[in-house]
Parts: C-alpha cells; structure tokens; sequence
C-alpha cells in the first residue's frame, strides 16, 4: 500500500519539527496536496531544473529537499522566468515539493548532529539552545493478554523515554466495563450484554514529535474495534535543541591535520583556513551551512575551531580577532550528508509501504576548485 503526501509529512515533522523553524524560514509543503499519493520520494538539497528532471526521469512524485523552493515571498511565477519555469515543470509533470530547512538544522537528529557525528566528535552538544523538547502522557486501556503487545508496540514507535532510559512505561490491574452495540464487532463479550473485563491502564510519555506515529502503533497494535485512550500535555521540558554542535575530539591534532581530515571526510572540494595552522585543536563547533552567525557562541562555548561554510571575508576578520580558528568546507558539503540520512530514515518510517525513498544523484557542488 503507498503512502499519502500528508502521511509522509508527519514522518518528517517527527524528525523536524515545524516549530524549530526560524522565523523568517519557509518550511513545509511548498507545492502539491497532503491527500496526494506517494509511491517515489526524492531527497535532495536544492530543487534545481536537473534535480526536478531527474525527479521526473524516476517517476517521482515527490520531492523532498532541504532548501524551500519558495524561499523569499513570490510575487508572481512567470514561465520565462528560472523559479517559474522550475514551477510549470513540477506541476507538469504531478511532482510535489516538502521543504524541512532550519527545522532540520536544528532537529535532534538533523543537519549538525549528522556533520558532528560524521567528524567523530564526541560528548555532542547543541552550541545555540532555542528550543526543548515538549512531551504528553498516553494513557490507554489494554486487556490483560495485549498488554505486552501493545506497550512494545509504543515504545518501538517512540515512546517511553527518559533521559537515557528507555521502555519506560507504568501500568494497574483494574477492571473495564462496556456494551457491545448493534453492529458492533468486539474482541470480547457479547453484543447487547455489559462486559466486565480485565485490564491493564498502561501509561508513558511522548516527546511532542513522536504522537502521530505512536498512536499510530497503539491503534495498530491494540485488539479493541474502538480504542479508548487519554493524551495529557505535560510541563515536562526535554534536552535543548537549536543550531550547531559542540563536541570533542578523540585527541588533539593540528589545525592543519584536522582541516584535511575535514576535507575528506565531507569530500569537498576545498577547504579554507583561518588561523595558525599548527595549532593544536580538541574542543570543535560544527554548523552546517552558513554558520558564521554563531562564531561568537562557539567562542563562548570553549571551541578551538569552528566548522561551518559560507564564510566572508571580514567574518574571517572577526573570527581572527577573537581567536576562533574556522574552517570554512563550504555550504553544499556541510549539509549534503543529510541526504543520505533522510534517505534511511524514510526507508526505515515506510518498511511497510510500497513507497521508494531516493537520493538525488545530479546534484552537484555549484563551485569548481581549480
């Protein structure tokens, strides 16, 4: 059975939540239907006329890339026009547009938690806090003989965690009691006859991005034709989450020695360099993309080095005045290695759906290193 778009949505808002987003952002669906079929997704960074032709070649009908297709506000679409142009030739050819931008940078699994593990860093900490994690109390009502079913059910959804705990759920014995209607189908008792039955109240808590998927496993899982459960916000606060990663490396190196192993690590193209080279460097900051906006924060933070892209020249400046050594890999190959992560992720959401998950393979780094 394939998926639909507005399916597919809430597997990626699971990973990246809407709300992290900045607020001058553009996330979400840019183009296309929530109740729209989906039988191909493909990952990318960019919707660019290659990336969309290359949809079109793989009967893609969705494309799910990293930077919004509508970035800025638009006015109007004329063909003659690139983003136009672009436009025409997704509608023509039925392709839908999700874009997850700076929801995904600042996800607990997202762009630099993906740049910092790929670095081998270690003890990773998000460097710029903007948000925590919000949960709910589940609370359902199971039948003694599904109680084990149904409580691994929740938990292997997403549920049940604290801190470094996982499974964590409570349940009491009691007794439910109900009447089977006209028409009704139930697991137990009978139709026109009130049932006592026992049962397990079983309980635990959901991180906010988790809900859609746990309660899709608990209606699953449960044997009830109607499912009786309570959700409960709760004041409870989770770890942080926002932009860049702090972390330490194995041991200390060079600047040199670790702004080439940066460089292919990533497989960019080039790399550039602020600061003494034979520096000794340990404690590092990564932020995919652009990043240069969090200098002062790595600084702040103890980092020796900061990886990131897009860096200008008097920002280099500043970052040799305060003696924060960067190293600039650039925006594409600091956040290309999301791609293949969605890619997993998505595989791994939609096992049970006839639907394909596909890395772009024509995109490219726009610059050339001579």
């Amino acid at each position: 059975m394939a998926a639909n778009c507005g399916e597919i949505i809430a597997i990626m808002e699971a990973l990246a939540p809407p709300e992290l987003a900045a607020g001058w952002d553009n996330v979400g669906l840019m183009l296309g239907s929530p109740e729209a079929e989906v039988r191909r997704v493909l990952v990318c960074l960019d919707v660019t006329p290659s990336v969309a032709a290359e949809a079109a070649a793989r009967a893609v009908n969705l494309i799910i890339s990293h930077h919004p297709l509508f970035f800025r506000p638009v006015k109007n679409l004329r063909f003659d026009e690139p983003l136009g142009d672009l436009v025409r030739r997704l509608l023509q050819d039925n392709i839908m547009v999700y874009s997850a931008h700076t929801n995904l940078d600042s996800a607990d699994l997202g762009v630099s938690y993906h740049l910092a593990s790929r670095l081998e860093l270690e003890d990773i900490r998000v460097l710029v806090p903007t948000h925590r994690e919000k949960y709910y109390k589940l609370v359902t009502f199971v039948p003694e003989d599904h109680e084990k079913v149904v409580r691994e059910a929740l938990t292997r959804a997403g549920a049940g965690w604290i801190g470094n705990y996982s499974d964590c759920t409570f349940r009491v014995a009691g007794t439910g009691t109900f009447m089977p209607l006209a028409g009704t189908r139930p697991y137990t008792g009978e139709e026109g006859k009130l049932a006592e039955v026992k049962e397990y109240r079983l309980e635990t808590i959901i991180p906010t991005g988790r809900l859609p998927e746990v309660l899709r496993a608990l209606l699953k899982a449960h044997p009830y034709e109607e499912v009786a459960y309570d959700v409960y916000p709760l004041a409870n606060e989770g770890p942080a989450q926002g932009i860049g990663r702090t972390g330490v490396l194995p041991q200390a190196v060079t600047l040199e020695e670790f702004a080439l192993r940066v460089k292919e690590s990533l497989g960019a193209g080039r790399v550039n360099l602020v600061g003494d080279r034979e520096r000794k460097v340990k404690r590092v900051a990564v932020c995919g993309g652009a990043g240069s906006d969090v200098m002062a924060a790595a600084r702040d933070a103890g980092a020796e080095v900061l990886v990131t892209g897009d860096l200008k020249y008097h920002e280099a400046r500043t970052a040799q005045a305060m003696g924060l050594a960067v190293v600039d890999a650039g925006h594409f190959a600091t956040e290309r290695l999301i791609v293949p992560a969605l890619v997993t992720y998505l595989q791994e959401q939609l096992q049970e759906r006839e639907v394909m998950v596909l890395a772009s393979q024509q995109e490219q780094e726009p610059w050339y290193a001579l």
